[in-house]
Protein backbone atom coordinates (compact mmCIF):
# COMPACT_ATOMS: atom_id res chain seq x y z
CA UNK A 1 0.00 0.00 0.00
CA UNK A 2 3.05 2.48 0.21
CA UNK A 3 2.59 3.08 -4.33
CA UNK A 4 2.08 6.82 -4.44
CA UNK A 5 -0.22 7.81 -7.74
CA UNK A 6 -0.47 11.12 -9.40
CA UNK A 7 -2.44 12.24 -12.12
CA UNK A 8 -1.11 14.93 -14.18
CA UNK A 9 -2.94 16.86 -16.73
CA UNK A 10 0.08 18.23 -18.87
CA UNK A 11 -1.05 21.06 -20.72
CA UNK A 12 0.44 23.93 -22.70
CA UNK A 13 -0.82 26.74 -20.50
CA UNK A 14 -1.57 25.52 -17.20
CA UNK A 15 -0.15 22.09 -15.41
CA UNK A 16 -2.35 20.55 -13.32
CA UNK A 17 -1.27 17.64 -10.52
CA UNK A 18 -4.11 15.49 -8.85
CA UNK A 19 -3.59 12.69 -5.74
CA UNK A 20 -5.75 10.50 -4.82
CA UNK A 21 -7.73 11.60 -1.36
CA UNK A 22 -6.22 14.98 -1.97
CA UNK A 23 -7.77 16.59 -4.89
CA UNK A 24 -5.77 18.65 -7.18
CA UNK A 25 -3.03 19.87 -5.01
CA UNK A 26 -0.77 21.90 -8.03
CA UNK A 27 -2.06 24.21 -10.73
CA UNK A 28 0.92 26.08 -11.48
CA UNK A 29 1.88 27.73 -15.59
CA UNK A 30 3.83 25.36 -17.94
CA UNK A 31 6.99 27.52 -17.84
CA UNK A 32 10.48 27.11 -17.03
CA UNK A 33 13.46 29.49 -16.69
CA UNK A 34 16.42 28.18 -17.20
CA UNK A 35 19.64 29.89 -17.14
CA UNK A 36 21.85 30.00 -20.54
CA UNK A 37 25.26 29.28 -18.94
CA UNK A 38 24.84 26.06 -16.96
CA UNK A 39 21.29 24.60 -18.38
CA UNK A 40 20.38 25.16 -14.85
CA UNK A 41 16.69 25.61 -14.39
CA UNK A 42 15.92 28.64 -12.03
CA UNK A 43 12.03 28.60 -11.72
CA UNK A 44 8.97 26.26 -12.56
CA UNK A 45 5.83 27.60 -12.58
CA UNK A 46 4.30 30.65 -11.29
CA UNK A 47 7.56 32.49 -10.26
CA UNK A 48 8.52 31.08 -13.95
CA UNK A 49 5.99 32.30 -15.44
CA UNK A 50 6.26 36.06 -13.92
CA UNK A 51 9.22 36.23 -15.65
CA UNK A 52 8.14 35.88 -19.52
CA UNK A 53 8.93 38.82 -21.41
CA UNK A 54 11.23 40.15 -19.12
CA UNK A 55 14.42 37.88 -18.76
CA UNK A 56 18.17 39.65 -19.08
CA UNK A 57 19.72 37.54 -21.90
CA UNK A 58 21.02 35.07 -19.46
CA UNK A 59 17.67 33.49 -18.79
CA UNK A 60 15.20 31.72 -20.96
CA UNK A 61 11.86 31.58 -19.68
CA UNK A 62 9.95 29.34 -22.06
CA UNK A 63 6.95 26.80 -22.21
CA UNK A 64 8.27 23.49 -23.32
CA UNK A 65 5.27 22.48 -24.82
CA UNK A 66 3.29 23.13 -27.63
CA UNK A 67 0.28 23.05 -28.88
CA UNK A 68 -0.33 19.78 -26.41
CA UNK A 69 2.91 18.13 -27.18
CA UNK A 70 6.20 18.24 -25.91
CA UNK A 71 8.85 20.68 -28.03
CA UNK A 72 11.49 20.34 -25.88
CA UNK A 73 12.48 17.30 -24.37
CA UNK A 74 14.63 18.17 -21.65
CA UNK A 75 13.31 21.23 -20.14
CA UNK A 76 9.39 19.30 -20.14
CA UNK A 77 11.51 16.05 -18.00
CA UNK A 78 12.79 19.11 -15.39
CA UNK A 79 9.27 20.60 -15.17
CA UNK A 80 8.08 17.10 -14.51
CA UNK A 81 10.11 16.06 -11.74
CA UNK A 82 9.50 19.40 -10.29
CA UNK A 83 5.56 19.25 -10.30
CA UNK A 84 5.98 15.37 -9.04
CA UNK A 85 8.44 16.14 -5.86
CA UNK A 86 6.49 19.06 -5.27
CA UNK A 87 3.09 17.01 -4.67
CA UNK A 88 5.30 14.12 -3.12
CA UNK A 89 7.56 16.19 -0.64
CA UNK A 90 10.74 15.81 0.82
CA UNK A 91 12.17 12.22 0.84
CA UNK A 92 10.45 9.53 -0.06
CA UNK A 93 11.30 5.60 -0.39
CA UNK A 94 8.62 4.87 -3.60
CA UNK A 95 8.47 5.95 -6.52
CA UNK A 96 5.24 6.88 -7.69
CA UNK A 97 3.13 5.57 -10.55
CA UNK A 98 2.18 8.57 -13.03
CA UNK A 99 -0.60 9.11 -15.35
CA UNK A 100 -0.41 11.58 -18.02
CA UNK A 101 -3.23 13.00 -20.42
CA UNK A 102 -2.35 13.67 -23.74
CA UNK A 103 -3.93 15.07 -26.54
CA UNK A 104 -5.92 12.44 -28.48
CA UNK A 105 -4.41 13.21 -32.11
CA UNK A 106 -1.10 12.58 -30.70
CA UNK A 107 1.19 10.06 -32.87
CA UNK A 108 3.39 7.20 -31.36
CA UNK A 109 6.42 9.10 -31.30
CA UNK A 110 5.18 12.43 -29.37
CA UNK A 111 3.26 9.60 -26.90
CA UNK A 112 6.71 7.68 -26.15
CA UNK A 113 8.34 11.17 -25.57
CA UNK A 114 5.71 12.05 -22.83
CA UNK A 115 6.53 8.15 -21.32
CA UNK A 116 10.39 8.32 -21.60
CA UNK A 117 10.07 12.02 -20.09
CA UNK A 118 7.38 11.18 -16.90
CA UNK A 119 9.51 7.84 -15.99
CA UNK A 120 13.07 9.95 -16.16
CA UNK A 121 11.27 12.31 -13.86
CA UNK A 122 11.23 9.73 -11.14
CA UNK A 123 7.60 7.46 -11.93
CA UNK A 124 7.77 4.14 -11.51
CA UNK A 125 4.98 3.19 -13.87
CA UNK A 126 4.22 5.80 -16.68
CA UNK A 127 0.50 5.29 -17.78
CA UNK A 128 -1.17 7.48 -20.60
CA UNK A 129 -4.89 8.38 -21.39
CA UNK A 130 -6.49 10.56 -23.93
CA UNK A 131 -7.27 14.03 -23.03
CA UNK A 132 -11.10 13.82 -23.98
CA UNK A 133 -11.50 10.48 -22.13
CA UNK A 134 -10.32 12.27 -19.40
CA UNK A 135 -12.02 15.09 -19.50
CA UNK A 136 -15.17 13.24 -20.23
CA UNK A 137 -14.58 11.06 -16.93
CA UNK A 138 -13.83 14.17 -14.72
CA UNK A 139 -17.12 16.04 -16.11
CA UNK A 140 -18.46 12.85 -14.74
CA UNK A 141 -19.62 12.00 -17.71
CA UNK A 142 -20.80 7.63 -17.66
CA UNK A 143 -18.72 6.89 -20.36
CA UNK A 144 -18.86 3.59 -20.06
CA UNK A 145 -22.49 3.45 -21.00
CA UNK A 146 -23.57 2.23 -24.56
CA UNK A 147 -24.66 6.17 -25.37
CA UNK A 148 -22.81 8.30 -27.03
CA UNK A 149 -21.59 11.58 -25.48
CA UNK A 150 -19.73 14.49 -26.92
CA UNK A 151 -16.82 16.25 -25.10
CA UNK A 152 -15.17 19.13 -26.35
CA UNK A 153 -11.93 19.84 -24.04
CA UNK A 154 -10.77 23.33 -25.35
CA UNK A 155 -6.93 23.77 -23.45
CA UNK A 156 -4.41 26.36 -24.17
CA UNK A 157 -2.66 24.29 -26.69
CA UNK A 158 -5.37 22.03 -28.49
CA UNK A 159 -9.38 22.15 -29.16
CA UNK A 160 -10.05 17.86 -28.57
CA UNK A 161 -13.66 17.06 -29.71
CA UNK A 162 -14.94 13.49 -29.38
CA UNK A 163 -17.83 11.34 -29.29
CA UNK A 164 -17.40 8.25 -26.68
CA UNK A 165 -19.59 5.01 -26.28
CA UNK A 166 -18.64 2.16 -24.07
CA UNK A 167 -15.38 3.57 -22.69
CA UNK A 168 -14.57 4.76 -26.05
CA UNK A 169 -13.83 7.69 -28.93
CA UNK A 170 -15.81 6.92 -31.77
CA UNK A 171 -15.40 9.91 -33.69
CA UNK A 172 -12.40 12.36 -32.69
CA UNK A 173 -10.12 15.11 -33.77
CA UNK A 174 -7.93 17.33 -32.55
CA UNK A 175 -6.93 20.93 -33.77
CA UNK A 176 -4.37 22.78 -32.29
CA UNK A 177 -6.33 26.17 -31.79
CA UNK A 178 -7.02 26.82 -28.11
CA UNK A 179 -5.72 29.55 -25.99
CA UNK A 180 -2.93 30.85 -26.56
CA UNK A 181 -3.97 30.99 -30.50
CA UNK A 182 -6.90 33.14 -29.26
CA UNK A 183 -4.03 35.41 -27.26
CA UNK A 184 -1.99 35.86 -30.36
CA UNK A 185 -5.16 36.44 -32.18
CA UNK A 186 -5.86 39.30 -29.88
CA UNK A 187 -2.39 40.65 -29.67
CA UNK A 188 -2.22 41.00 -33.63
CA UNK A 189 -5.31 42.82 -33.56
CA UNK A 190 -4.40 45.43 -31.36
CA UNK A 191 -1.64 45.81 -33.09
CA UNK A 192 -3.19 45.98 -36.78
CA UNK A 193 -6.64 48.53 -35.32
CA UNK A 194 -4.82 50.60 -32.82
CA UNK A 195 -0.94 50.36 -33.74
CA UNK A 196 0.09 49.30 -29.98
CA UNK A 197 2.39 45.97 -29.43
CA UNK A 198 1.06 43.82 -26.23
CA UNK A 199 2.15 41.20 -24.83
CA UNK A 200 0.74 37.53 -24.50
CA UNK A 201 0.38 37.69 -20.61
CA UNK A 202 -1.60 41.43 -21.83
CA UNK A 203 -3.79 39.53 -24.65
CA UNK A 204 -4.87 37.03 -22.25
CA UNK A 205 -5.79 39.51 -19.55
CA UNK A 206 -7.78 41.15 -22.01
CA UNK A 207 -10.08 37.30 -22.97
CA UNK A 208 -10.40 36.53 -19.16
CA UNK A 209 -11.64 40.12 -18.58
CA UNK A 210 -13.93 41.31 -21.51
CA UNK A 211 -13.43 38.17 -24.01
CA UNK A 212 -16.67 36.85 -25.44
CA UNK A 213 -17.44 34.32 -28.15
CA UNK A 214 -20.55 36.46 -29.52
CA UNK A 215 -21.02 40.53 -29.00
CA UNK A 216 -22.27 41.91 -25.42
CA UNK A 217 -25.31 43.80 -24.88
CA UNK A 218 -23.83 45.78 -22.33
CA UNK A 219 -20.27 46.36 -23.92
CA UNK A 220 -17.26 45.59 -21.59
CA UNK A 221 -13.79 48.22 -21.78
CA UNK A 222 -10.34 47.69 -20.20
CA UNK A 223 -7.15 49.87 -20.13
CA UNK A 224 -4.13 48.30 -21.58
CA UNK A 225 -0.41 49.41 -21.92
CA UNK A 226 1.66 48.73 -24.61
CA UNK A 227 4.44 50.02 -26.83
CA UNK A 228 3.42 52.09 -29.24
CA UNK A 229 4.27 51.18 -33.19
CA UNK A 230 5.10 54.75 -34.56
CA UNK A 231 7.01 56.25 -31.49
CA UNK A 232 8.04 53.60 -29.49
CA UNK A 233 6.85 55.09 -26.55
CA UNK A 234 4.50 53.63 -23.87
CA UNK A 235 0.78 53.97 -24.15
CA UNK A 236 -2.25 52.98 -22.96
CA UNK A 237 -5.26 52.39 -24.64
CA UNK A 238 -9.17 51.57 -24.21
CA UNK A 239 -10.01 48.06 -25.97
CA UNK A 240 -13.93 47.05 -26.06
CA UNK A 241 -15.08 43.74 -26.04
CA UNK A 242 -16.05 43.78 -29.07
CA UNK A 243 -12.84 44.02 -30.05
CA UNK A 244 -11.89 41.11 -28.32
CA UNK A 245 -14.51 39.55 -30.53
CA UNK A 246 -13.83 40.52 -33.72
CA UNK A 247 -9.99 39.74 -33.07
CA UNK A 248 -10.90 35.97 -32.21
CA UNK A 249 -13.85 35.16 -34.46
CA UNK A 250 -11.43 33.15 -37.02
CA UNK A 251 -9.77 30.83 -33.90
CA UNK A 252 -13.43 30.34 -33.45
CA UNK A 253 -14.71 29.26 -36.73
CA UNK A 254 -11.60 26.66 -36.83
CA UNK A 255 -12.71 25.17 -33.62
CA UNK A 256 -16.73 25.30 -34.99
CA UNK A 257 -15.70 23.51 -38.21
CA UNK A 258 -13.77 20.79 -36.30
CA UNK A 259 -17.14 20.37 -33.67
CA UNK A 260 -19.14 20.23 -37.11
CA UNK A 261 -16.72 17.64 -38.52
CA UNK A 262 -16.89 15.10 -35.77
CA UNK A 263 -20.84 15.39 -35.93
CA UNK A 264 -20.50 14.41 -39.65
CA UNK A 265 -18.70 11.28 -38.62
CA UNK A 266 -20.53 10.27 -35.75
CA UNK A 267 -22.89 6.79 -36.62
CA UNK A 268 -26.69 8.09 -36.21
CA UNK A 269 -27.37 6.42 -33.61
CA UNK A 270 -24.93 8.33 -31.18
CA UNK A 271 -25.52 11.24 -33.00
CA UNK A 272 -29.13 11.01 -31.34
CA UNK A 273 -28.31 10.73 -28.11
CA UNK A 274 -26.05 14.01 -28.86
CA UNK A 275 -28.48 15.62 -29.93
CA UNK A 276 -30.62 14.59 -26.90
CA UNK A 277 -27.63 15.34 -24.22
CA UNK A 278 -26.07 18.33 -25.16
CA UNK A 279 -22.42 18.79 -26.04
CA UNK A 280 -20.17 18.84 -22.95
CA UNK A 281 -17.35 21.88 -23.12
CA UNK A 282 -14.56 21.47 -20.79
CA UNK A 283 -10.99 23.44 -20.53
CA UNK A 284 -9.76 26.64 -19.55
CA UNK A 285 -10.80 28.22 -23.21
CA UNK A 286 -14.47 26.77 -22.37
CA UNK A 287 -14.76 29.58 -19.83
CA UNK A 288 -14.47 32.33 -22.53
CA UNK A 289 -17.79 34.13 -22.40
CA UNK A 290 -20.76 32.58 -24.51
CA UNK A 291 -18.51 29.74 -26.24
CA UNK A 292 -21.06 27.47 -25.39
CA UNK A 293 -24.42 29.84 -27.10
CA UNK A 294 -22.46 30.25 -30.40
CA UNK A 295 -21.61 26.83 -30.41
CA UNK A 296 -24.83 25.63 -30.03
CA UNK A 297 -26.46 28.47 -32.49
CA UNK A 298 -23.60 26.87 -35.47
CA UNK A 299 -24.61 23.23 -35.02
CA UNK A 300 -27.74 22.82 -33.52
CA UNK A 301 -26.89 20.82 -30.73
CA UNK A 302 -26.97 22.26 -27.26
CA UNK A 303 -23.62 23.32 -25.29
CA UNK A 304 -23.22 23.33 -21.46
CA UNK A 305 -20.08 24.33 -20.01
CA UNK A 306 -18.97 21.60 -17.01
CA UNK A 307 -18.48 22.25 -13.97
CA UNK A 308 -14.83 23.53 -12.97
CA UNK A 309 -14.49 22.87 -16.74
CA UNK A 310 -10.81 24.13 -15.97
CA UNK A 311 -10.04 20.83 -13.76
CA UNK A 312 -12.13 18.49 -15.67
CA UNK A 313 -8.80 16.35 -17.47
CA UNK A 314 -6.64 16.43 -13.88
CA UNK A 315 -9.90 15.24 -11.91
CA UNK A 316 -10.71 12.42 -14.74
CA UNK A 317 -7.00 11.46 -14.96
CA UNK A 318 -6.69 10.78 -11.01
CA UNK A 319 -10.17 9.11 -11.37
CA UNK A 320 -8.96 6.61 -13.86
CA UNK A 321 -5.43 6.41 -12.26
CA UNK A 322 -7.54 4.71 -9.05
CA UNK A 323 -9.52 2.79 -10.87
CA UNK A 324 -7.32 1.24 -13.60
CA UNK A 325 -9.32 -1.87 -13.83
CA UNK A 326 -12.53 0.18 -14.48
CA UNK A 327 -10.89 2.34 -17.11
CA UNK A 328 -7.98 -0.43 -18.37
CA UNK A 329 -9.69 -0.43 -21.77
CA UNK A 330 -9.72 3.37 -22.11
CA UNK A 331 -6.03 3.62 -21.01
CA UNK A 332 -3.64 3.83 -23.92
CA UNK A 333 -0.22 2.67 -22.67
CA UNK A 334 1.04 1.19 -19.21
CA UNK A 335 4.54 0.54 -18.61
Amino acid sequence: MFVKKIGIDLGTANTLVYVPRRGIIINEPSVVAISIADKKVLAVGEEAKDMLGRTPDTITASKPLRDGVIADYRTTESMLRYFINKALGGVRFFRPEVMVSVPAGITSTERRAVIDATLQAGAKAAFIIKEPIAAAIGANIPIGSASGHMIIDLGGGTSEIAVISLGGIVASTSVRIGGNRLDAAIADFIRRKYGLAIGDRSAEDLKISIGSALPLEEKLTMDIRGRDMVMGLPKTITVSSDDVTEAIQDELGGIIQAVKSVLQETPPELAADVIDKGMVLSGGTALLRNLDQLLAQATGVPAYVADDALLCVAKGTGVALENLESYKRSILYTK
